[in-house]
């Protein structure tokens, strides 16, 4: 999880895979809406603007968010995406020019957030969680979209363009979805590559878990286990930032808001019938996940035992010749005793205690394999 520490707030190390707090937020006591920087940008800013109407797409970058303002006026449909770190003083102008609430400017910049819809005025503001594998690390990106008549708004605190799939679909001259429709299908668009995002990364999640299960099988360590525990960590961090996104596009299909056309509820159902299917595929590996640990203690018990057998086998079979070793070794002999061991002063007495202690092992382990020990 992208994780950083408000502003005089110390937190767990950034650098682990998936933090178990990663939200951004206020000093107790802030004043609703109140934009403050938590950090220092990691990300260069970028505003990307596409204007689109039946017949033409305008495709620019803007220096600022003031210079989207000729667009404004415009009969289209205006989507800007900011991507990278956002700072207070473009969210105040965003915010002025579009009549963006306070609290939402303030949910976009207070990252982790919960995904959630607000309804404000004519105006629909949603954060979504995006899993995304970056650098070797699972993160969870907030995406926040605020959606107007005719507008759509996007912020992605990454430097990353996550959303350059839709933008090809939109400049192909020849495809009339976005072009027929209005701004609630660039909606859908979004949301459901945001949704779909969660395949690949499950698809990985699948793949660690048949490999730990065959380590499991195999040959088990320590490090199996830990690495199985953070597996369960991360899934159930995943689970937490999923599972309300479920209930977000029932939400959103269930709205009253003039926004959302009938024509797009059909695809909207489709976004939540995916958000159900990673819901049920993260449950499973979660379950997968949590037997695999009493796999792995049975395994590590069925060796324990499996070596302990053998070191039984080995004492049980040393027992009687450590016995005959300890009688031959008391070496007590007296020529008129009739006490004394007459095997000492044999001519064959010691290949005769070798023989018998050979015909002793050899018993031993022929009844120890007929019993099924061995």
């Amino acid at each position: 999880m992208n994780w950083r520490p408000a502003k005089g707030v110390t937190g767990p190390d950034p650098e682990r895979s998936m933090s178990y707090f990663g939200k951004q937020y206020h000093a107790p006591g802030t004043a609703p809406g109140t934009l403050v920087p938590h950090a220092a940008a990691d990300a260069p800013l970028v505003i990307h603007l596409m204007d689109y109407t039946e017949t033409e797409v305008e495709e620019v970058v803007l220096r600022s968010a003031a210079d989207c303002v000729p667009y404004l006026d415009r009969d289209s449909r205006t989507w800007i995406q900011v991507n990278g770190q956002v700072n207070p003083e473009t969210l105040r102008q965003l915010g002025e020019l579009f009549d963006l609430h306070d609290l939402a400017l303030e949910d976009v910049l207070n990252t982790g957030q919960r995904p959630k819809m607000e309804v404000y005025d004519e105006q629909l503001f949603l954060t979504l969680a995006m899993p995304v594998h970056r650098h070797g690390q699972l993160q969870t990106v907030q995406i926040s979209l605020f959606v107007g008549p005719g507008y759509l708004i996007g912020f992605c605190p990454l430097d990353q363009d996550l959303f350059e799939p839709v933008r090809k679909r939109m400049r192909k001259p020849n495809n009339r979805r976005f072009a027929s429709r209005g701004i609630d299908y660039l909606l859908y668009a979004l949301i459901d590559l945001v949704i779909d995002e969660g395949y690949p990364v499950l698809e990985a999640f699948g793949e660690q878990l048949e490999r730990l299960e065959q380590e499991v099988l195999a040959r088990p360590s320590h490090r199996t286990l830990t690495e199985i525990h953070g597996l369960k960590r991360e899934l159930l961090l995943l689970r937490r930032m999923l599972w309300p996104q479920r209930e977000l596009v029932n939400e959103l299909l269930h709205t009253e808001e003039g926004l959302i056309q009938a024509d797009t509820q059909v695809y909207l159902r489709d976004c939540h019938d995916h958000t159900v299917q990673i819901i049920e595929l993260l449950e499973s590996f979660r379950d997968m996940a949590s037997s695999m640990v009493d796999i792995y203690l049975s395994s590590v018990s069925h060796r324990t035992n499996e070596t302990m057998r053998v070191l039984t086998m080995i004492a049980t079979i040393f027992i009687p010749l450590t016995f005959i070793v300890g009688i031959y070794g008391m070496n007590f002999e007296h020529p008129s005793s009739p006490w004394a061991m007459p095997e000492l002063g044999w001519y064959y007495g010691y290949p005769m205690v070798w023989g018998m202690m050979i015909l002793v092992t050899s018993g031993l382990v022929w009844f120890f394999r007929r019993r099924g020990w061995l």
